[in-house]
């Protein structure tokens, strides 16, 4: 494994600085980072010392190095997983075949634009919640979400490394352009419309990073199947990262959950938003709202450039060594349902050309096991109301169910009744109206927790609920 050199401003174990054309252009660009850093990055409490972790080593040891650091600071850096001797192409029409250290120059336009799309996710989520420490419930979830910020900015160094390193000037390009647009900005907005959402609320982006990050795990679990073995390389160190942003997403909503559950229990109606909480009701909108933005990131549920990627082995199905069957998947099939003339008819599909399609299956199912576990918050609370996930048809805005309605039970519907009842589906302006009542004004003090939250079941690398995770200057 190579090791890590702390000694370049570019912390990293790519050896960089035995490449002196690439360093200088990633210190070019990181000067240009660091102004969109200040201009979009966390606009509150951005200059205090934050606790945070730093990746110190690919290795299992060395991935979470913890200490105060001004987030302006942090040490941003590159790092690959180990290379994989002898490895293959998992699966597609080169399944067995020696993976590319270098780009193959057949390949190149769809390798750019496969890890452009991944890396323009990682700025926009950061930018979608530049404001929300302003409103943090305590210096425990402040803390927590200037971590999920500076690991998506790291993710996307880590894309930017590969951009400049094997695409030349087009590459370098593409990594300009990724600080130049900016999520929900009408002229240059992000790439997918999930990440031009607004994220204005504690409540959101409990919900996005339990869901959106979600798919991101998905997604870069298919990546790192890719027959390019530096991409492979790349996502499989980000893998890592992304489970604490997973964690800090459904701890998130089950502390909502617990203390909503503790408060109908306080009020003789069962009226949590008359205690100063938040209504079951309002989170399952919340929960409806970015799951199914969410399941839009998959892409169409059939694909021909999903196709051809397995085919090349630019992407595979995520953990390819474990999936049964034929790894050229050339004879499976799946049924998918299809509109025609108003109505679902199961249609039979071949498995390459529904790629997209059963990741996204495979991430429903993911997603309704954390159903099941915030259900069982509520289960021990002793209360009945219960949480679902809407179909995957539902509140979709692209692919094959884009252009009609459904109901939450995946029915197709007409446009008068989805106006008439979305309101009942999905988030209003009255709850993110009631929300920003609730949500006015940080809690800063150590310990202290809002009103509307549970406290978590234990700190941050062993330390007390009353610690200073964020040095506000309060």
């Amino acid at each position: 494994m190579a090791k890590v050199d702390y000694s370049c401003l570019i912390p990293n174990n790519v050896g960089l600085s035995s490449d002196k054309a690439l360093l200088r252009g990633l210190r070019d660009w990181q000067t240009r980072f660091l102004s969109w850093w200040s201009e979009v990055g966390p606009q509150v409490f951005g200059d205090s010392e934050v606790y945070l972790r730093t990746a110190v080593s690919p290795a299992t040891w060395g991935w979470a190095h913890f200490g105060y650091v001004r987030m302006h600071e942090y040490r941003w850096g590159i790092f690959l997983a180990p290379r994989v001797k002898d490895r293959v192409i998992p699966g597609g029409d080169f399944a067995g075949d020696k993976v590319w250290q270098e780009l193959p120059s057949e390949h190149r336009q769809s390798l750019q634009r496969l890890i452009v799309v991944q890396a323009d996710a990682e700025p926009a989520s950061v930018e979608q919640q530049r404001h929300l420490a302003g409103t943090c419930p305590s210096l425990y979830d402040c803390r927590n979400l200037f971590q999920v910020n500076v690991e998506e900015a790291r993710h996307l160094w880590a894309m930017v490394y590969l951009l400049h390193t094997h695409f030349g000037e087009d590459g370098r390009n593409e990594a300009d352009a990724l600080l130049a647009r900016r999520a929900g900005a009408t002229d240059r907005p992000r790439l997918l419309d999930t990440f031009n959402e607004p994220c204005a609320e504690w409540l959101s982006f409990f919900c996005f990073t339990t869901f959106t990050d979600r798919d991101g795990k998905f997604q870069l679990g298919a990546l790192a199947e890719s027959g390019f073995d530096p991409l492979a390389r790349t996502c499989r160190f980000m893998i890592t990262e992304e489970a604490h942003h997973l964690f800090v997403g459904e701890s998130g909503l089950g502390r909502i959950i617990s203390r909503s559950a503790d408060l109908s229990r306080r009020d003789p109606n069962g009226d949590v938003a008359a205690q100063g909480g938040i209504p079951l009701e309002m989170v399952q909108r919340y929960i409806n709202h970015w799951y199914s933005f969410s399941l839009d990131l998959f892409g169409s549920e059939i694909s021909n450039n999903a196709s051809e990627y397995f085919a090349a082995g630019l992407k595979g199905r995520r953990s390819e060594a474990r999936v049964p069957g034929d790894r050229l998947v050339l004879k499976s099939t799946v049924r998918i349902p299809q509109m025609e003339e108003g109505c679902l008819v199961d249609r039979v599909v071949p498995m390459r050309l529904a790629m997209n399609e059963l990741l996204r299956r495979e991430y429903v199912k993911d997603c309704g096991r954390v159903i099941d576990r915030l259900n069982r918050v509520l289960a021990d609370a002793g209360l009945d109301f219960r949480f679902t996930l809407p179909h995957s048809r539902f509140n979709r805005h692209h692919g094959m169910y884009g252009k009609t309605r459904f109901n939450p039970q995946g029915e197709p519907i007409a446009t008068g009744q989805w106006e008439a009842e979305r309101e009942l589906w999905l988030p209003t302006e009255a709850d993110r109206g009631f929300l920003a009542s609730l949500m006015s004004a940080p809690v800063v003090t150590p310990g202290e927790m809002a009103a509307w939250i549970s406290p978590p079941s234990r700190g941050i690398n062993g330390m007390p609920a009353d610690f200073k995770y964020v040095r506000t200057g309060r």
